[in-house]
Parts: structure tokens; C-alpha cells; sequence
């Protein structure tokens, strides 16, 4: 069946198999559930988005890729859109390990060994020296190809239009229910689906908690938030993009305004920091500055790859040496928490990185978002 891949796909499976080798692998399987954001390794090696249940997408080191659904996975997606073998079992566990003794494959590495593989399936492949794979894996698809890249801007459109229409459906005293939710139709509308991950931080009229929360009804929202917008198009390239939102007369706290300094230079520090050859850690350093010469702590990650999994490795951060290359989309958000671990500053972008260095995806200016009200 490999003659009859797309030549995307056989890219893709080129790049796998090559990290494979790299690492001695008979073989490499690649798990993913309907948990949002962890579906798209399996749609990345196959064409297939799962719907419901799970599936493994089994490369081998030397043979043709099949995709290995549970029995009662056999209507729960448009299974015409997988390119590979599908294999139906009752535990595919039993049959991945039924293939690997057929094969002679002892060495097999798992992408999702800690996170996504069924526990029913693990122990079914205790004959075999399992090797997680993650980081490998995530490695080996961080460079986006030019077909990739079509559908990440896709996706950015679509979340930075998100963020717009969220914006003039906010007000003081409106539920965050009812504000997501004009954002939520917007996103559906636009072929995303359920692929959203749509939260708020809230908190005084003066400043927003570290918190992330669900946009419920109960939660009303008061002079100043942060929504945090996180949607994959129909392409299934995940990006994120958001922007802080007050009122137009409202008074932000003092660490408040001092985050959004910071912000704004870790903005500019960005365009020149990530460029190919620089480590993660380097990066890292250099945009996470503004915020640590003001004592404040960065409560989530600064940033890391995205694609098809909602956060693939690398990440930017402390250590973290791998070196960026050329047409890498990495989500950026620095999430700013003052000593008291009250207030708090996070908005998000998507960023190429380009020969020049890096390039957001969005047009949206670095600054808070103030209402008319």
C-alpha cells in the first residue's frame, strides 16, 4: 500500500522512520484516544480522526503501516479517511503482540506509553522491550512541510477571529458562559469541530487569578480577564491565540501593568531570539527576562511545539537544549504570576520560526483589549 500514500504521508513516515532507526526500532506504535489533543498522532501517521475510542498506528521498521482500532471503534469515524490497513480486534493489545512474535520485532517503541495506552494493551506486550518514544516522535514532526504550515495559518484565522468575536461579546457582568459560547459557534462553523480547548482566568476587576477554568454560567466575568483559546481547524493543526480584556475604564493592578511591560518586550525579544540554531533553553532565558528582572514566576511552561497534538515536545524552557529549526510553530504564553500568586498575565501566541527568526502567526498587537462598556 505504500505506492499509494500521499506524498505528505510518506514524508511523514520517511522522518518516523528515520528516528526509528536512530534508536534500533523493529517497529514503532503510535497511540491516540478521543481526549482532545491527543487524537492527532494517529491522524498525522493515517489520515484517520478518531472520534471516539482509541487506536494505534503501527509503523514497522520494514513493511507497510496498518492502523489497529477496538472492535466496537468500527463506526465511531469516517473510517474512508484513513490511508493505511485498518485492523479491527477485540484488545488489540493481544493482536499488536500476536504480529510482533510473527514478525520477530523485540524491540518496539511506543509513542503515548505514559499517557494514552490502554493499560489492557500494556500488559498484553510484556514479551517486548517497550521504549517510550514520545519526545523522539514529537522530534521528528516539529519541522512542519509547506502543506502543514497552509493549515496551521488556517487554524490561527479561525482562533484569532475567535478571539475578536469573543472580545465584542464581552461585558462586565456577562456569564463566561454566554461570552464563549459566540466564540464556540464561530469555531464549530468553521470546521473545527470539538477540537477546542477554551478556558478563563478571572479574578477582581484590578487583576485575573492563575486559574484556569470551564466558561461556566456561574462565572460571571468582571472588569478584567483572560480567555485562553486553544482550536485545531479541519486541518487538525492546533494553535493558540488570546489577548487580556477589560473594561474601558478599569483599573488594572500595579503588577498587572508590569506584567504587560514584560510582556511586551518578551514579544520583541521573540522576533529575534527564535531562530534556527538556538537551544530552547536560550530562548527561554531570553523572553522570559522581562518577567524575572520584575520577581515574577512563570507558573506554566513559556512555550512549546504544537501541531496535531495539542503540546508536542520540544518545549521552551529551563534545560531544555534542542536546537530550533526553520518552519518549527511553536505555542508561546508565558504565564506571568505575581509573588502574592494573586495576580496573574497570560496571552498567547503562535510562532514560525524562520531563517530571519521568529514570526507571530497572528496579527493581533501585544496589548490588553479594551471594551467600549
Amino acid at each position: 500500500m505504500g505506492a499509494t500514500l500521499s506524498p505528505e504521508l510518506q514524508r511523514r513516515h520517511a522522518n518516523v522512520r528515520a528516528a526509528m532507526a536512530a534508536h534500533d526500532l523493529d517497529a514503532l506504535v503510535v497511540a491516540g484516544s478521543e481526549y482532545s489533543g491527543f487524537e492527532g498522532a494517529v491522524t498525522y501517521l493515517s489520515g484517520f480522526q478518531i472520534v471516539h475510542r482509541y487506536a494505534y498506528v503501527v509503523v514497522p521498521a520494514d513493511g507497510e503501516p496498518y492502523v489497529v482500532f477496538p472492535t466496537e471503534a468500527r463506526y465511531v469515524g469516517e473510517h474512508g479517511t484513513a490511508e493505511l490497513e485498518q485492523v479491527f480486534h477485540d484488545r488489540p493489545g493481544e493482536l499488536l503482540a500476536a504480529r510482533a512474535r510473527d514478525a520477530g520485532w523485540r524491540r518496539v517503541g511506543v509513542f503515548g506509553l505514559d499517557y494514552i495506552m490502554a493499560v489492557r494493551d500494556y500488559r498484553a506486550l510484556d514479551d517486548l522491550e517497550l521504549v517510550a518514544f514520545d519526545v523522539e516522535f514529537d522530534l521528528a514532526r516539529a519541522v512542519k512541510s509547506e502543506a502543514e504550515l497552509e493549515s496551521v495559518r488556517d487554524s490561527v484565522r479561525i482562533n484569532e477571529r475567535g478571539f475578536e468575536i469573543f472580545f465584542d461579546a464581552y461585558a462586565p457582568g456577562k456569564s463566561a458562559a454566554e461570552v464563549m459560547a459566540a466564540a464556540e459557534e464561530w469555531f464549530v462553523a468553521e470546521g473545527c469541530g470539538r477540537l477546542t480547548m477554551n478556558m478563563v482566568l478571572t479574578g477582581t476587576d484590578a487583576f485575573a487569578r492563575p486559574e484556569f477554568k470551564i466558561a461556566r454560567r456561574d462565572e460571571a466575568l468582571g472588569a478584567f480577564m483572560l480567555p485562553s483559546l486553544e482550536v485545531a481547524g479541519p486541518g487538525m493543526h492546533w494553535v493558540e491565540v488570546s489577548r487580556a480584556i477589560a473594561a474601558r475604564d478599569a483599573a488594572l493592578s500595579e503588577d498587572t501593568e508590569r506584567m504587560l511591560e514584560a510582556y511586551v518586550e518578551y514579544f520583541e525579544a521573540a522576533r529575534s531570539a527564535m531562530r534556527p540554531g538556538a537551544s530552547c533553553h536560550d530562548v527561554h532565558r531570553a523572553v522570559s527576562a522581562g518577567f524575572t528582572e520584575r520577581g515574577y514566576h512563570l507558573g506554566h511552561v513559556t512555550g512549546h511545539s504544537i501541531g496535531m497534538t495539542m503540546i508536542e515536545f520540544p518545549k521552551v524552557g529551563e534545560g531544555v537544549e534542542t536546537e530550533l529549526a526553520e518552519n518549527m510553530v511553536f505555542s508561546m504564553h508565558p504565564h506571568a504570576i505575581a509573588s502574592s500568586g494573586e495576580d496573574c498575565l497570560y496571552m498567547q501566541d503562535t510562532w514560525l520560526v524562520t531563517a530571519d527568526g521568529g514570526v507571530p502567526l497572528s496579527r493581533l498587537p501585544m496589548q490588553v483589549f479594551r471594551a467600549a462598556v
